[in-house]
């Protein structure tokens, strides 16, 4: 059975697609499950003024909950959707995430770090952000931020979990040590929290070249034992399931044998199918 657990719509503004067209696009290509997993609304920066175009608004939540609900007993017997949600860590907000979390019957949650205070360290408008920084001083706060969020107790998958690299800006190489202690410290602190990770096929696409994480910390994550799931990050729904053949070589190479599904918040494993 083939999966995409990451994808997107266009509630959140900056993807195209209604979930309906995903869902449709997900049977043509002989998916067996789609996770939808939209952008939770933005909670620490007011909408109004900030970057637009990052989040569903606060007032669509329930709607994209009611939607996805439907779609899923619209195409039962034809695919199985599971109904999901990315939601930023934003330190300091835990209340407010908890809140978003427990308030509907989500099977999955990916618990993401994009946000360094009010810079969002993934989008392309933003890479100014980088300038006259210390670039492993960046990589410290970010991965301190995955740890928390790890830590929570809020998320069922991490999700690309090394998506720092995004834009190509990387300690040199005097600093490989150091990134990887850092890599390293994330993932077991992933392992603690008993939580699944994903690998996130995007990365191939993005100045990086990459998928998220890298094979290094794909092989540590196998050592330690961390369940993984896979997604495309999808945008379009004519992206759907983009890179995902060679997501699961990868991680067929490495020695994982399963993928790690949800429902109701409840994991399970499946095949991996190469």
């Amino acid at each position: 059975m083939y999966i995409d657990y990451h994808t997107h719509h266009v509630r959140c503004g900056h993807a195209v697609g209604e979930l309906e067209e995903y869902v449709r696009r997900a049977v043509d290509i002989g998916l067996g499950q789609i996770g939808l997993s939209d952008h939770m609304p933005l909670l620490h920066v007011d909408p109004a003024s900030y970057y637009p175009e990052m989040a569903m608004p606060m007032e669509e939540l329930p709607r994209y909950v009611e939607e996805c609900l439907s779609l899923k007993e619209r195409y039962r017997g034809q695919i199985d959707i599971r109904v999901g949600l990315e939601g930023d860590y934003i330190e300091g907000y835990e209340a407010e995430i908890e809140k978003i979390v427990n308030a509907y019957p989500w099977d999955y949650i990916i618990g993401s770090v994009h946000f360094l205070g009010e810079w969002d360290i993934t989008d392309h408008r933003q890479v100014q952000g980088w300038e006259g920084k210390d670039v492993l001083k960046v990589y410290e706060t970010y991965y301190d931020a995955v740890k928390k969020a790890a830590a929570t107790g809020f998320y069922d998958i991490m999700g690309h979990l090394d998506v720092i690299k995004r834009f190509g800006y990387q300690p040199g190489p005097e600093a490989a040590s150091e990134v990887e202690a850092l890599e390293n410290a994330a993932l077991a602190a992933v392992a603690a929290s008993g939580v699944a990770m994903e690998l996130n096929a995007s990365g191939l696409s993005k100045p990086c070249a990459e998928m998220f994480p890298s094979r290094r910390m794909l092989e540590e994550a196998y050592r330690l034992g961390i369940p993984l799931t896979v997604g495309s990050d999808a945008h379009d729904p004519l992206k759907l399931g983009e890179n995902l053949e060679a997501a699961r070589n990868m991680l067929w190479e490495v020695g994982f044998r399963e993928l790690v599904v949800f429902e109701g918040r409840k994991s399970s494993r499946i095949p991996l199918e190469v």
